[in-house]
């Protein structure tokens, strides 16, 4: 049976949250085990707490923890016994093992999958790729937004080919229409960046490429797939981030002005609450890292269960789905020669 690693030491909730987000997880799925790295004292006081099949769990003691204030290259070589960098190598070394969940420090999440778990032959640069809600009820995957803030137009191609493949395979996208975040939608515009970026995807043959999207369109448009390169991808994602908690905020701030308000809450409290939930990307799940041998997700730092759990279930998709596979077969047609390095 497949088993995910999750990472019980990271993120801001941790151990509480995640142990009870992993669980729920679970409990949703009878596919797949657990494998909780961290304080084995910490794990089982969590576990204790619950009703579950410990067939399905395993904890691995771990006695160090990597933090957002460690320096990510030094703290994956000098913490071994951590619950990331032991976790990082379960998923190396066991066949058995198909992924990893974290809520820790997203440069030691990153820099650790690259140094242990490996990138994909032929794979350029891995690259962060969450799901962001948008307005037909369903998600727009973002590649990248944040791994890779400095790009060459084969990057952009390659993330693009990435995402593709993760559609298919973890969403049932069967033929997911891709766009790359620009200044506009006109094929001239940008940088010389993105417009050689969009000369290449034009011609790469297995993806479905639509043409140049602005931000808008990462929510309120109709492409399946955005494109951008690590800087302007964050900002895109923090820019979604905080759209979404101003919204709830101003909701919150108006419902409670008076009694009529207040009525009229209870009345539209379903939709309300839908919007709220529509705007929170964190409950769709994490990160997935791109282009790595085996699955890496990388869930939101201050993840509590409602948001951690769907990030386990990414992994178990992900990993059902064949990604890895699906993600060589597709990068096979492309030839970067030296250039991965």
């Amino acid at each position: 049976m497949l088993k995910i690693v999750v990472d019980a030491m990271g993120g801001d909730h941790a151990p509480q949250e995640i142990v009870k987000g992993a669980l729920n997880a679970l409990d949703a799925r009878k596919d797949f085990k657990i494998i909780f790295t961290g304080d084995e004292a910490a794990v089982k006081a969590e576990l204790k707490k619950y009703q579950f099949d410990a067939s399905r769990v395993e904890v691995v003691h771990c006695s160090e923890v990597i933090t957002n204030d460690d320096i990510p290259t030094h703290a994956i070589r000098a913490k071994k016994d951590s619950s990331l960098s032991v976790g990082l190598r379960l998923v190396k070394e066991n066949e058995e093992v198909g992924g990893l969940v974290s809520a820790g420090s997203t440069g030691a999440v990153l820099t650790g999958g690259i140094l242990l778990a490996g990138r994909i032959k032929g794979v350029l640069r891995p690259a962060l790729c969450p799901g962001i809600p948008n307005v037909r009820g369903t998600r727009t995957l973002l590649c990248d937004c944040g791994a890779n803030a400095e790009c060459k137009p084969q990057y952009l191609q390659q993330f693009a080919v990435m995402a593709t493949a993760y559609g298919k395979v973890a969403f049932g996208m069967k033929e997911p229409t891709v766009g790359l975040l620009n200044n506009g939608t006109e094929a001239h515009k940008g940088d010389p960046l993105h417009q050689e970026a969009y000369a290449l995807l034009k011609e790469t043959k297995n993806i479905n490429f639509v043409g140049n999207v602005e931000g808008r369109d990462i929510m309120f448009g109709d492409v399946d797939i955005v494109v951008a390169d690590g800087f302007s991808g964050n900002i895109a994602l923090k820019s979604v981030e905080g759209c979404g908690k101003t919204v709830s905020a101003v909701l919150k701030q108006e419902f409670k002005k008076n009694l009529g308000s207040k009525l009229a809450y209870v009345c539209a409290r379903k939709q309300i609450n839908k919007l709220r939930d529509m705007l929170d990307y964190a409950k769709l799940g994490g990160s997935v890292f791109l282009g790595l041998k085996k699955v890496l997700v990388k869930s939101h730092g201050n993840s509590k269960a409602n948001a951690f759990c769907p990030s386990v279930l990414q992994a178990v998709d992900a990993c059902a789905g064949g990604l890895v596979g699906e993600i060589e077969k597709m990068l096979e047609a492309l030839d970067f020669g030296a250039e991965n390095a």
